[in-house]
C-alpha cells in the first residue's frame, strides 16, 4: 500500500471534515465583455467569494483569464489552477457557470469526469445547478 504524503493526507482530511480549499476562477471572452456588467471578471470574482464564505470554506486562489475564449484549453490561469489541483493545494474548484470553464464539451467533460475526480476535486457551476458531491448532475447538453 502506497503511503500518503502529508499533503494528500491533510487534503483527504479537510474534505471529509468540510474543509474545502476552493479555488474560484473566472473568465471572460472579448465576445462576453459586450453582455455588460454583469459579466464582469469582478462581479464573478465578487459572486463566487461570497457564496464561498457563505458555506465556510476557504478561497485559497482566485484564477482570471480575461479575453480568452472558452474553446481555448490553454488559458493561462487556468492551467496554473490545474497545476495547483496535481499539487493538491485545492479540494474544490468553483465558477459561475460550466462555459466559464470552458466551452469545448470533449475537453470541459475531460476535466469534470476525470481529472477532478481523480485529482479528489469537487466542482460546482453555481448558476448551472452543477456541482459534482451529487449523483443527479446532468452536464450533457
Amino acid at each position: 500500500m502506497a503511503m500518503m504524503n502529508e499533503m494528500e493526507y491533510r487534503t483527504i482530511g479537510s474534505a471529509l471534515a468540510g474543509g474545502y480549499r476552493a479555488a474560484v476562477y473566472c473568465r471572460l471572452s472579448k465576445d462576453d465583455d459586450l453582455q455588460g456588467e454583469s459579466a464582469s471578471i469582478a462581479n464573478q470574482r465578487d459572486m463566487l467569494e461570497k457564496y464561498c464564505e457563505k458555506q465556510g470554506w476557504e478561497v485559497v486562489a482566485v484564477y482570471q483569464d480575461d479575453g480568452f475564449t472558452g474553446l481555448n484549453m490553454e488559458r493561462p490561469d487556468l492551467q496554473r489552477m490545474l497545476r495547483a489541483i496535481e499539487r493538491r493545494q485545492i479540494n474544490l474548484v468553483i465558477t459561475k457557470d460550466l462555459s466559464r470553464l470552458g466551452r469545448n464539451y470533449l475537453q470541459t467533460g475531460h476535466l469534470i469526469e476525470d481529472f477532478f475526480p481523480r485529482n479528489g476535486v469537487r466542482y460546482i457551476a453555481m448558476n448551472d445547478g452543477i456541482d459534482t458531491l451529487r449523483d443527479n448532475n446532468d452536464i450533457a447538453p
